[in-house]
């Protein structure tokens, strides 16, 4: 009787489980405030009290302060900066004790739980200008409202490898010799602990018919599957070719190192004959130019080279400056023609600006260009935690950790 009343349970909670994801608020979803002009919420942005407050994960945006207060001297905007959950657990207390500071927030949304857990639960909401969201494509504006995108790179040492990436596929990074030694040196942050990283990583399970394809295309046999989820309480599937790598990688022999910098540093001072890779943001290619490093990104990789990923604007429900928190949203990604200055602080390589009437030219190429393919973000929402779970028992379990 137990179990049945335990199955029962498990069996409402999910279909409860996926009928909060059907009536979920995706975007883009217009209103009044989505009609108005700069100089319409300026004007009424004048008749609201206190300051106006921005909770940032980017110190780059302190850099559009001073254009902003040029533009609207009559507002006085205050932004912190502060990491992501910082932001967001700031955010849900002030929600609940009712002492509201936050009109906007910045945040990243990789692995669904700020749109399905935080956005949804009406802490926040997302803006949409009509305006400016016509030069967004719409699978941008599904989940919030974009500030930009970026992705991840494995980077290799370009002096080591002058003709370019010695990888074009992820079962290459993974590779070992034929005395049973790998290939490369792998630096990564913990894979379990970074919510960028294990939602790549979840992806691959969600898309196990292109990983099994990319490993014949690069030893021209089938896939053998080797992983035993038998300790698992929950479901994992069965011959999937992400579940695959996912056990693979947990065993190799990896270095954690928790700064960007230092991961990109690790590249540089590897060699041909002892080379290393690297799993960092796209951004930590400005070391190249900044600190000489000998790094490049490892683009056009078998599936694909990572997913894209969006710095999103909120507007905090309840805040005290509802028109000046969207007069700054829109001010931040570019006003009504692309030009406000907002973005130029965000205006580097590594990250690519959404708008089709503004050019990433600091980029080398498109997102797509690199590899980069838009995440099933309800998927690894309703993956995540099981992708987690699974790297943990297997990282534990790994002889050379």
């Amino acid at each position: 009787m137990k179990k049945l009343i335990a199955l029962a349970l498990t069996v409402l909670m999910t279909v409860a489980c996926f009928s909060a994801l059907a009536d979920a608020n995706y975007g883009p979803i217009y209103d009044d405030w989505s009609e108005m002009t700069d100089e319409q919420l300026y004007e009424q942005a004048k008749t609201e009290s206190g300051e106006l407050t921005v909770y940032a994960t980017s110190s780059k945006m302190l850099k559009a302060e001073k254009t902003f207060k040029e533009l609207y001297p009559d507002i006085n905007l205050v932004i912190y900066d502060l990491d992501q959950d910082e932001v967001l657990s700031k955010c849900k207390i002030e929600a609940e004790t009712g002492n509201i500071t936050a009109d906007v927030l910045q945040a990243k949304d990789v692995n669904g739980d700020v749109f399905f857990d935080f956005y949804e639960d009406g802490y926040c909401t997302a803006f949409y200008p009509k305006d400016i969201c016509e030069h967004i494509d719409a699978g941008f504006l599904r989940y919030g409202y974009p500030l930009y995108a970026s992705q991840s790179f494995w980077y290799y040492n370009t002096e080591a490898f002058p003709e370019g990436s010695p990888v074009n596929n992820w079962w290459q990074i993974i590779e070992k010799k034929e005395d049973g030694t790998q290939k490369f040196r792998l630096f990564t942050k913990e894979i379990g602990q970074e919510t960028a990283y294990l939602s790549l990583f979840a992806s691959f399970i969600l898309n196990a018919d292109q990983m099994a394809a990319a490993y014949e295309a690069a030893y021209g046999q089938p896939l053998e599957y080797t992983y035993d989820a038998s300790s698992f309480e929950f479901e994992v599937p069965e011959k999937n070719a992400g579940v695959e790598y996912l056990w693979r990688f947990s065993q190799m022999k990896m270095t954690f190192i928790g700064d960007g910098d230092e991961l990109v540093l690790a590249v540089h001072n590897s060699t041909a004959e002892d080379p290393a890779l690297a799993l960092a943001s796209g951004g930590k290619i400005g070391n190249r130019d900044e600190s000489g490093y000998n790094i490049g990104w490892c683009t056009a990789m078998a599936p694909y080279t990572g997913l894209e990923n969006c710095e999103y604007m909120y507007v905090v429900e309840g805040g005290g400056n509802p028109a000046g928190a969207r007069l700054f949203i829109r001010f931040i990604t570019g006003g009504a023609d692309g030009k406000s200055g907002g973005l130029k602080p965000f205006q580097k390589e590594g990250n690519w600006v959404v708008r089709d009437d503004v050019e990433s030219k600091w980029n080398p190429a498109t997102l797509e260009e690199c590899g980069a393919i838009e995440g099933d973000l309800e998927g690894i929402y309703n993956l995540y935690l099981d992708a987690q779970d699974m790297w943990t028992y297997w990282l534990a379990k790994n002889p050379n950790m």
